[in-house]
């Protein structure tokens, strides 16, 4: 056997070890999803949802409307959801750590109650640079984002300020501190979190449920 057989036949074992090592560790980056988390404390009655109730899978996110990523990763969950339909619930839980945020918060839980919550979403984290500034939000500013929605101005008000709206804010508040969310966008999926922060791993572990899904 000559160098050149020995150094190919050496490269096909090394390329075969390779991709058997790519393979296992893929398995096991998918193994290693956070453990399955409470799923009370995930998703609560009160919380804004779009998708099926019955969707094989459902991603709950905890949110801060001044968070860059969070409105990076938005429109692709969203198209991730488009490439799945009818597969996917996505469920919106507050996590407002940025200064100011919980104002944001309340006025998109106001909003919601005109039915409007979602236009005013996406509305937020289309033009956050308008009303996030230096990391800090002004409520003042983003209301202003909101003016093409019609919305009601003195019922904002009202509701921004209601004990119903302080009360869900706190308790997605203490909800996210039991399940030591401490940034965001923070992601699990059908309960179990991902084992490490990136869209590849959200992908990666919503294509794993909707596998386990179909094999039901």
């Amino acid at each position: 056997m000559t160098r050149r057989t020995i150094f190919l036949s050496g490269g096909v074992v090394l390329a075969a070890l390779f991709l058997g090592g790519a393979m296992l560790y893929r398995s096991a980056t998918s193994r290693a999803a956070g453990p399955q988390a409470n799923l009370a404390l995930l998703d609560r009655p009160h919380a804004p949802s779009v998708g099926p109730a019955d969707a094989p899978v459902t991603i709950v996110e905890f949110l801060d409307p001044a968070c860059e990523t969070c409105a990076v990763f938005y429109p692709m969950v969203k198209n991730l959801m488009a490439q799945h339909p009818g597969q996917i619930r996505l469920v919106l839980r507050w996590a407002p750590f940025h200064p100011g945020s919980q104002q944001v918060v309340a006025l998109l839980e106001a909003a919601r109650r005109q039915d409007k919550f979602w236009p005013a979403l996406e509305t937020l984290l289309e033009r956050q640079p308008y009303w996030a500034i230096n990391h800090t939000a002004d409520a003042e500013r983003a209301w202003q984002q909101l003016g093409s929605l019609g919305l009601d101005v003195e019922k904002v008000r009202a509701d921004m300020a209601s004990a119903e709206v302080g009360q869900l804010i706190s308790q997605d508040i203490a909800d996210a501190g039991a399940l030591n969310v401490t940034q965001t966008p923070e992601y699990f999926v059908n309960g179990r979190g991902l084992p490490s922060f990136g869209f590849e791993q959200l992908q990666q572990l919503v294509d794993d449920a909707l596998r386990q899904a179909r094999r039901r």
